[in-house]
């Protein structure tokens, strides 16, 4: 079945309708979930006071959140303004020095910020890496990357080199491992691309410059080695046409996310509610499984703001930065389910497509999934949690490349070939509902809990089957074909279907002639455009 497949506009329409219906129920359960608990016992350390003309309580359970958009805002603010106005000071005095502007701002950033021993023990780091790049032995370089990342994960080596972080201030321990985490993936980069360079060696100025840039250092995302030594050092800094217009309606468009957010924060406490699981045991099945997905999409706008302000600020820079993660309404594939797409190319470029080839062959997909979940699962701390999720996002993953070989074996390909293309869409799209919810049930683990992601599978599949389960599932499935309809738009785009020759002045055309014009406005099955389901 081709991504190009097509529905009637009426079943797309009745989709359309049902899920809209379906969003502003759960979010209505939820709401009054909200205001009848707003001043429940359990919900005092994070339901606190919010904006007086609003008069509700505001929702404050997400540190990360609070501490970019309320408690640090001017301070980040300022050092990104800062590093704004030096950045196009250098661009038009001399533009071929920019990166070294970059990196000059950057470490005298981070030393005011974190001490001068903090940007002593985030040097010695690099010039451990950089010395190991300098054998050119590509598994030695990556041995020594993981175990001088472990050191930031295993005690008693946190503990040591935290106390070299100078003050105690709020925002300490983030800069701390939010710096060291992200200086070990972009040291890593830099020697797995040495060891790639066949003429002589990069220069230990340059991983400087890479590691230091400020709007990358303490939140990332990471950019690869070799693409930021590309663009870091181009010296033609031209714009595209209306590429400025794009970049202010950029940081506008996250402006009114994260007001958006916080006005929503005062109406719907979905961050708080998880954790009080005496509440959640009472709650309707409706208001919990609306409250597992919207947990999701909230974690993807967090993200997506977030990297998306960092961003902004790069492409000023003449940066091109990785995308924004992938919202989780657009995920039905494990194959493209990851909320930092810097971490993800990382992780593709140097393990997982390194191990996997052409991902065609189940053992070496087994080998490569299992190394790159064992690299995520160093970068995210191991624990329970983690080990879970990892676990089951790994087997989602190969689960997907066994099922996708079996149904293209004979009689299962026979079968989808005899059918329409709308009928195996519709198929697939079944089958694509229950992964949707795979999907999300693994990933509430990272970000909740797993007595709360228990409580939704239970509710979801075993308590409420078959209405919930039935009603939920429809719900899904409507979704999928309207995420199925946009990709088939935007395929019609990226490739549009080829026209027939319009026939010369005068010619009457013959039966022959018409039909083969019939046959070449057909789609052209190309095997490549076929959508990994």
């Amino acid at each position: 079945m081709g991504i190009k497949a097509a529905l009637p506009k009426y079943e797309i329409y009745f989709y359309n309708t049902v899920l809209c219906l379906a969003m502003f129920w759960a979010a209505s359960w939820i709401f009054e979930v909200s205001s009848s608990n707003a001043n429940r016992k359990t919900f005092k350390p994070t339901v606190k006071p919010g904006w007086y003309y609003f008069g509700r309580k505001m929702d404050t359970a997400d540190f990360e959140w609070m501490m970019w958009f309320s408690t640090f805002r001017e301070h980040i603010l300022f050092a990104l303004s800062g590093h704004v106005l030096f950045a196009k000071i250098c661009s038009m005095l001399a533009p071929q020095h920019r990166s070294l502007v970059y990196m000059v701002y950057g470490l005298l950033a981070v030393w005011t910020s974190m001490g001068w021993t903090y940007v002593t023990l985030i040097l010695s780091h690099c010039i451990l890496l950089y010395s190991i790049s300098l054998v050119k032995i590509r598994w030695l370089c990556f041995v020594t990357g993981l175990f001088t990342l472990a050191t930031f994960k295993c005690e008693p080596f946190v503990s040591w080199q935290a106390g070299f972080v100078e003050g105690d201030f709020e925002l300490r321990n983030v800069l701390f491992y939010g710096g060291c985490g992200f200086t070990i993936m972009r040291c890593m980069s830099f020697a797995l691309e040495n060891c790639e360079r066949k003429d002589g060696n990069y220069n230990i100025l340059e991983l400087l410059k890479y590691n230091f840039y400020l709007p990358f250092f303490y939140f990332g995302p990471i950019m690869t080695f070799d693409k930021f030594y590309v663009q870091a050092n181009k010296s033609d800094l031209t714009r595209k046409e209306q590429e400025m217009w794009n970049i202010s309606l950029q940081g506008l468009i996250n402006l009114g996310v994260v007001i958006v957010v916080d006005v929503l924060f005062h109406f719907m406490y979905i961050l708080t509610i998880p954790t009080d699981m005496k509440l959640l045991k009472h709650l309707s099945d409706w208001a919990l499984v609306g409250l597992a997905y919207f947990n999701l999409v909230y974690d993807w706008v967090k993200a997506a703001v977030m990297f998306g302000v960092i961003n902004t600020v790069s492409r000023l820079d003449h940066l091109d930065p990785p995308k924004p993660p992938k919202c989780i309404t657009m995920l039905y594939v494990f194959a493209e389910t990851h909320f930092d797409r810097g971490i993800n190319d990382w992780l593709c470029k140097y393990v997982y497509d390194y191990l996997g080839g052409k991902h065609e062959n189940v053992v070496e997909e087994l080998v490569a999934t299992l190394c790159t979940f064992g690299v995520t699962i160093l970068w995210l701390g191991p624990c329970e949690v983690v080990l879970i999720w990892a676990f089951f996002n790994c087997f989602g993953l190969n689960f997907e490349l066994w099922t996708a070989k079996l149904f293209s074996m004979e009689p299962f390909a026979s079968f989808e070939m005899a059918m329409s293309e709308a009928m195996s869409r519709r198929i697939r799209a079944v089958f694509n509902t229950f992964n949707f919810w795979s999907i999300v049930l693994y990933n509430i683990l990272a970000l909740n809990s797993l007595d709360f992601a228990k409580l939704v599978t239970k509710r979801l599949l075993l308590r409420g089957f078959p209405i919930t389960t039935i009603i939920v599932m429809f719900m899904t499935y409507c979704l999928i074909q309207v995420i199925k309809e946009r990709e088939r738009r935007q395929a019609l785009i990226d490739d549009p279907d080829p026209l027939p020759p319009a026939p010369p002045p005068n010619a009457t055309p013959s039966p022959t002639s018409a039909a083969a014009a019939t046959a070449a406005a057909q789609p052209v099955a190309d095997p490549s455009k076929e959508k990994a389901e």
